[in-house]
């Protein structure tokens, strides 16, 4: 069965400096991976940060750069860019309109989870 989730603009939730709406939780959704759609709003950045999952962020709507370990890369509409575990990065927003992107991000616990959640489901 198919099931579509609507971005809830209304309702974002304030995260690492940004709005976001996570895909989870979703009970009909088994997945390997998280993610969130985040809106960075004009003239602000996102929190710098790091951690141990690898994680991928695809430009949707604007410009913005994106900083990863100080150093700086444009990031538009239709980019898709892959960071590494323990990259310390941020999204910068320096324009006059909000930017948003979609981040997903794994790890090897989450996909041993997705496993068992598989096998659980299959029987």
């Amino acid at each position: 069965m198919v099931e579509i989730r609507k971005l809830d603009r209304d309702n974002l939730e304030p995260a690492y400096g940004l709005d976001g709406q996570r895909l989870l939780p979703w009970p009909a959704l088994n997945a390997p991976f998280e993610g969130a759609w985040c809106v960075l709003r004009a003239g602000t950045e996102s929190t710098p940060h790091s951690h141990h999952e690898y994680e991928i962020f695809i430009a949707m709507k604007g410009a913005a750069e994106l900083d990863v370990d100080g150093e700086r890369h444009d990031f538009v509409a239709g980019d898709i860019v892959h960071l590494p575990p323990g990259c310390t990065h941020k999204v910068v927003n320096g324009g006059a309109e909000d930017f948003e992107y979609y981040g997903v991000w794994w790890d090897a616990d989450m996909s041993e989870k997705f496993l068992a959640r598989h096998e659980e489901r299959s029987r």
